[in-house]
């Protein structure tokens, strides 16, 4: 077995005609993403809410800590690459997924959930990763993110903006994966309990809202949504990309903070205001979204973007695993998952109690 010690390669910049140096890596963590879309259409996984990102970064962290060591040297380029630009563009194409129209079926009551659930998971996650578990800014906000925002796809699209160590990425999105999937299976055994005592006013379409807006992936909204019925699945999966998103103005607001946190630290030197970094990528991620919300894109085109999407996102992930060892994950301890522990209890308690009162004053 490969031990984990790699090489530290110079970061290059990717023009055109360096094409050829990234082939090795692009086709690498191609072959992972075709393997993990092929597993993740196995009907028992399909089941169990394990998406192509998830199945991804798994895969790419089983090559990247025995095989990769051998291959970095040929596949580096490539493999970064994908890490950053690949995943930057899948997040622009991820508005594909979404139209202004889902907003209006759920209303401003599914809009205030969404936006209730989102910031009170995020700053309690800043609180406890900070104050109680004494965890290091990075690893707190991609944790906190991945559990109020949308999963794997949501640590992706913030660890540009943090520019956070992989080791830290790989933590927060086995995070999302533990609790996620532990949701599938939890929300509908909830939802049939509450039916048969009959605890608290939920029917299946509000239960669908409180399922999309507290669960982390889009694919494990779908899976236990699926399992309760069809008015819950309809009204989670909109509830969801409403959640989805809220991921941009989450993005221009987290790096407006960064930055004016940097500037601030820096008080000893000239008061030099730093300018705040705008996600691009996030901005135009929302510009997509209201181009599909016109249907001015043949529905059939739209289809390939999403698999292309799919594909460019799944990649990344891939790349994220490759260049993740396990030896690191290790050593950040039991604290995350302590912390990703009480924010999945917050999302179930705390998320029926937003729920209720925002369905009960709307």
């Amino acid at each position: 077995m490969a031990t984990n010690t790699t090489h530290n390669f110079p970061t290059r910049q990717f023009p055109l005609f360096g094409l050829p140096h990234l082939v090795p890596g692009l086709f690498l963590t191609g072959v992972i993403t075709a393997l993990a879309v092929w597993v993740g259409d196995i009907p028992w996984v399909a089941g169990l809410g394990l998406g192509a990102l998830t199945l991804a970064i798994l895969l790419g962290i089983v090559v990247g800590n025995t095989l990769y060591p051998w291959l970095q040297p040929s596949c580096h380029g490539g493999v970064q690459f994908a890490k950053q630009r690949l995943l930057r563009l899948g997040i622009i194409l991820y508005g594909f997924r979404l139209t202004f129209q889902q907003i209006a079926d759920v209303g401003t009551t599914g809009i205030i959930i969404d936006a209730l659930t989102l910031t009170t998971t995020f700053l309690l996650a800043c609180w406890l990763g900070k104050r109680v578990f004494g965890l290091d800014s990075h690893t707190t906000m991609l944790i906190g993110a991945g559990s109020s925002i949308c999963g794997a796809a949501a640590v992706m699209a913030t660890e540009p903006v943090l520019k956070a160590d992989a080791n830290k990425v790989a933590v927060a999105v086995s995070t999302v994966v533990v609790f996620g999937t532990l949701a599938i299976f939890a929300y509908p055994w909830l939802y049939h309990l509450n039916e048969q005592f009959q605890w608290l006013p939920f029917n299946q379409e509000t239960f669908g809202i409180f399922t999309g807006s507290t669960i982390h992936e889009v694919a494990q909204v779908v899976a236990a949504g699926h399992a309760i019925g069809p008015d819950a699945e309809n009204a989670a999966v909109i509830s969801k990309m409403i959640r989805v998103m809220m991921l941009a103005p989450f993005l221009v607001v987290l790096s407006g903070f960064i930055s004016r946190s940097r500037s601030t630290g820096n008080a000893g030197e000239k008061a030099e205001k730093s300018a705040i970094t705008i996600p691009w990528f996030a901005v135009l991620f929302i510009a997509v979204a209201g181009l599909n919300s016109f249907d001015l894109i043949p529905a059939t085109l739209v289809k390939h973007l999403i698999t292309a999407d799919t594909w460019m996102l799944a990649m990344a992930m891939a790349a994220l695993g490759l260049t993740t060892h396990i030896s690191a994950v290790r050593q950040a301890g039991i604290k995350p998952i302590l912390l990703a522990t009480l924010l999945f209890i917050w999302l179930i308690v705390g998320g029926t109690v937003i729920n209720l009162l925002v369905q009960h004053f709307l």
